[in-house]
């Protein structure tokens, strides 16, 4: 049986990498990125942080 090893593997195409900035911000990024499960109210008050801050509102939860 042998396992794969950094040597076998290779880098992830270019392509395929992304940093989420190139799609706006929904309501149940911003809950899921606080480590929440989206819920009607969670979503409620997502949808109006978004609404008066934007996306600083996400970019507050993630470094």
């Amino acid at each position: 049986m042998s396992e794969t090893s950094d040597v076998d593997s290779k880098p992830t195409p270019d392509h395929l990498l992304h940093t989420g900035a190139e799609h706006p911000v929904d309501p149940e990024d911003l809950v899921m990125a606080s480590g929440r499960t989206p819920t009607p109210a969670l979503l409620a008050k997502a949808k109006q942080q978004l609404e008066e801050q934007g996306a600083a509102a996400v970019e507050r939860l993630l470094p």
